[in-house]
């Protein structure tokens, strides 16, 4: 079976990847996950930045699967702010998510209005972010079983392909002090990925719709407590439910925080972190899967660093 495959030569074997790699199964999707999410909502939603009163910057690590060869590993740099004079904001996020022998490597610049809804504090803005994206396969990566011949096709373990394509999202959010509401949409293009001029099936960026809700409440003086959810549906896959809950302690020069997440049927984690006098973060989270791969990996492990620089509204 495998040497049938590899005399179809690399244009086949890359259709059977992309169609893995890209579409994945009917439960998964395309975009990476984050179990920190609530900590840097701008990942999932352009019109957040210009929201808060001061520039900052995130950085996400997360090493996914540990123990299983070439597990996803993501990671991930974002840095948005407000204008001083007006309410508009920008922000760029640069990001990497690979899987075994495929990467894509994102570059997006965003940017957002916001406007006051009624006398309430309410505010509502939104967003666009427009970039790039550089989709790579390593065909020295793909391993075809101790039947194959090199001498059929020695450039598929040897030739490594990239395509880069435009990439958009667009979202809106609506706050005040003490909740929130976004809707986004990624992948806005839905553009299908062509490594040879033959069409490969099941290749295309298809648009994730996410609806987020965050609420907080300051429980006495020193404790705060926050609660997040997250819905992403990917059109042909199941709805995914994601939902966050933390206690923060407060004190002058620092604040501490601890917390439980939940991925509907996929896994439960736990989030500990700190911020050190209102300007640097950091945060740690450890996945426990819920499905049968558990049995071969020993988590996740995701760290966030962020800090937040003075305010200038």
């Amino acid at each position: 079976m495998i040497r049938k495959i590899a005399q179809r030569g690399l244009p086949y074997v890359l259709s059977i990847v992309l169609g893995f790699s890209v579409a994945q199964q009917v439960f998964s999707q395309q975009i990476p996950h984050y179990t920190q999410y609530m900590f840097n909502t701008f990942l999932t939603n352009p019109a957040v930045a210009g929201t808060y009163k001061y520039y900052q910057m995130r950085l996400n690590n997360r090493y996914q699967w540990v123990g299983i060869n070439d597990a996803p590993y993501t990671v991930s740099m974002s840095f948005y702010g407000p204008l001083e004079k007006k309410d508009m904001g920008w922000g760029v996020n640069i990001g990497n998510d690979a899987t075994g022998p495929t990467s894509r490597t994102n570059i997006m610049g965003t940017y957002a209005y916001n406007m006051q809804v009624g006398s309430s504090g309410l505010r509502v803005s939104g967003g666009l972010a427009f970039g790039m994206m550089m989709y790579r396969l390593d065909g020295s990566k793909l391993t075809l079983g101790e039947e194959y011949d090199p001498q059929y096709d020695p450039a598929i373990l040897q030739s490594t392909k990239s395509i880069f394509t435009p990439d958009a999202s667009v979202g809106f959010y609506l706050w005040n002090n003490s909740f929130n509401v976004g809707l986004s949409i990624q992948q806005l293009f839905g553009q299908r990925l062509k490594f040879y001029p033959e069409p490969i099936e099941d290749s295309r960026l298809k648009q994730h719709y996410m609806l987020s809700g965050g609420y907080w409440v300051n429980l006495n003086r020193y404790v705060e407590f926050e609660t997040a959810l997250l819905l992403k549906y990917m059109i042909t896959s199941p709805m995914q439910v994601e939902w966050n809950g933390k206690m923060t302690y407060r004190q002058k020069m620092y604040q501490a925080w601890g917390g439980l997440s939940f991925r509907w049927k996929d896994g439960v984690s736990v989030l500990i972190g700190a911020t050190l006098k209102s300007k640097y973060m950091i945060g740690y989270s450890f996945d426990w899967s819920l499905l049968g791969i558990s049995k071969y990996n020993s988590g996740t492990h995701e760290i966030m660093v962020g800090y937040m620089f003075d305010k200038i509204k």
